[in-house]
């Protein structure tokens, strides 16, 4: 027998209905607006004053979709064969973030276990997968799923999570997995007719805030501390990323990230392994990162924007949009985010019409993670074109020079490690038809206002869509990508042999750099990374001791170094 328990506190009556049988609920004397009842194991969904049967809001697996019934899971009928992994801390480690549904052919959990020796093999630690809680439809990015304690069956389901991350466990793989707080899908969302899951108090882009700080908001916080401990718990993932952590509107003294942080060191302590937080914020707030007992929310790490705004103006002399405010001296930009952090730390922010952010503390750089693309970089462009598109392979391999020898957390994105030449692209799947050609019709009303041609814009409905958007695997091995997947293992494997290529303080980190020539140095320890962008061939005055990777021409001579256009040098000064 199973015993089956659901907050509703609005309603008057609830049933469990088990395999068509309906048991009647009572509610629990001592937690407010909870029923319970005990029946047989078996798919089944709560009945709500006479309701149809609607998923379990903790339901631990949706085999029919986000809209049909719910099933019971027994995690501890896993059997688990990771027993040495012990975890590992997110401080001088490399994260590589990949969509399940994308990284193969297959889609799927099982098909990405075959491909985790070529992340070894390429000396990353961690693997990021983009959200997996279950959504309408095969394809879609993740950012718009639905019950979340639930992992979409698309991909493999519950037990296909779990023989993921036990086999990436086996080959020292870390585990990170996104979730997504601050709003739900626009289909499949059953939580309203639970209870106050969602508040008018605040507005976020997707609509009514997520309820963190109204009436009934104890539970709701409960709701999603529970689903991310269950996936560090029941899953064994390593940390997670939070998306988009400032539209979590709350107003409480106890701030929910800071209660989830709380949460997640408790869990930390019990099992005996790290686990940890990443955020995705806009904020520039150093707050968001720093320890509780510093008046900060606990975070242990979040994405660092400025530092890929002012690294992707640097590379591509793109000055739309929020990359206007790098763009004056693109140069500048980059050496202030390698040495202060944040770009705006108090600053004025034309693309915001105001002054913004405030001073990082230098001496945590591994709080931040630096990256040249990330899946919202790349695929929220027009036409979901990479970097590869566009740049030389000289130019792909300084931005990769400059992330990894960099004093933050470095990050990847699938495919970036060989200059992928698949695009990615934003991709759906929704049933229904008329959210669908909304969400269809919004893409192009987006692009086209600034520019684009509407038939230039991927349709996110087409197969062909999701198609052109997954990595083909006969690349890496093929000219011009092999050269450059090459120098990604050969930075990654320099940067854990030198400690100073790790040094998370920013302070100890310089750089020189001549905007008119295009070239930069950067300084770090005994080590210097040097970068030309420029057209032409240039002597960079330094000194080098001996040429640790070179990507290009490079030559030292007694008055610097000759680096050809486009080139990169790591060297010992």
């Amino acid at each position: 027998m199973t015993e089956y328990q659901v907050w509703a506190p609005e309603a008057s009556r609830v049933e469990v209905e088990v395999d068509g049988s309906a048991h009647p609920m009572t509610r629990l004397p001592d937690r407010d607006g909870w029923w319970t009842a005990v029946g047989p194991s078996g798919d089944y969904g709560f009945r709500l004053d006479g309701g149809p049967p609607l998923p379990d809001p903790r339901s631990p697996r949706q085999p029919y979709g986000p809209d049909g019934l719910s099933r019971p899971v027994d995690h501890a009928a896993f059997r688990w064969s990771d027993t040495p992994w012990q975890g590992r801390p997110l401080p001088g480690a490399v994260v590589y973030e990949l969509h399940i549904g994308t990284f193969t052919p297959g889609g799927t959990f099982e098909a990405a276990i075959a491909r985790l020796d070529h992340l070894v093999e390429l000396g990353v630690d961690f693997v990021e997968l983009l959200p997996v809680c279950p959504f309408p439809g095969r394809h879609g990015w993740g950012y718009d799923g639905v019950s979340l304690w639930a992992v979409h069956e698309p991909y493999g389901g519950p037990d296909g999570l779990k023989r993921f991350v036990d086999a990436a466990h086996r080959k020292g793989l870390g585990v990170i997995l996104d979730v997504v707080h601050n709003h739900l899908g626009p289909s499949g969302n059953y939580l309203p007719a639970y209870g106050p899951y969602f508040t008018d108090r605040h507005q976020t882009p997707w609509g009514s805030a997520v309820n963190l700080d109204a009436p009934g908001s104890d539970q709701v916080r409960a709701y999603l501390i529970g689903s991310a401990l269950g996936w560090l718990r029941d899953y064994r993932i390593d940390g997670l990323r939070l998306d988009a952590v400032h539209a979590l509107a709350d107003d409480r003294a106890l701030h929910f990230l800071e209660e989830l942080s709380t949460s997640v060191d408790h869990l930390a302590a019990a099992t005996g392994r790290p686990l940890f937080l990443i955020g995705e914020s806009d904020l520039n707030d150093p707050r968001t990162t720093n320890p509780r007992q510093a008046g900060g929310l606990g975070l242990t790490a979040q994405w660092s924007d400025d530092f890929h705004h002012a690294l992707h103006v640097t590379l591509t002399g793109e000055s739309q949009g929020y990359y206007a405010d790098f763009a004056r001296e693109p140069l500048a930009g980059l050496a202030k985010t390698l040495t202060k952090g944040f770009f705006h730390d108090g600053t004025w922010s034309s693309f915001r019409g105001r002054g913004h952010g405030r001073p990082f503390p230098t001496r945590f750089g591994h709080r931040l993670l630096g990256y040249t693309q990330t899946h919202d970089q790349i695929g929220n462009r027009a036409t979901g074109d990479r970097l590869a598109a566009t740049l030389s392979p000289g130019r792909l391999a300084a931005g990769a020079a400059l992330v990894l020898t960099s004093p933050f957390t470095p990050m990847l994105f699938m495919g970036e490690e060989w200059g992928a030449g698949t695009p990615w692209q934003y991709f759906t799947s929704h049933p229904d038809p008329a959210l669908a050609e909304a969400v269809r019709q919004g893409r192009r009303r987006e692009f086209t206002a600034h520019g684009w041609s509407a038939d230039a814009i991927p349709d996110p409905q087409a197969p062909a869509t999701v198609l052109a958007s997954t990595l083909d695997w006969t690349e890496p091995t093929a000219a011009p990508h092999a050269e450059l997947l090459a120098w990604y293992r050969r930075l990654i494997r320099l940067r854990r042999d030198h400690p100073a290529l790790t040094d998370p303080d920013l302070a100890e980190v310089r750089v020189d750099h001549d905007e008119a020539a295009r070239w930069l140095i950067v300084h770090r320890g005994p080590y210097r990374l040097a970068v030309n962008l420029g057209p032409a061939e240039q002597l960079v005055p330094t000194t080098c001791t001996s040429l640790l990777a070179t990507f290009g021409r490079a030559e030292a001579t007694d008055d610097g170094l000759l680096l050809g256009s486009d080139s990169t040098a790591l060297f010992r000064s």
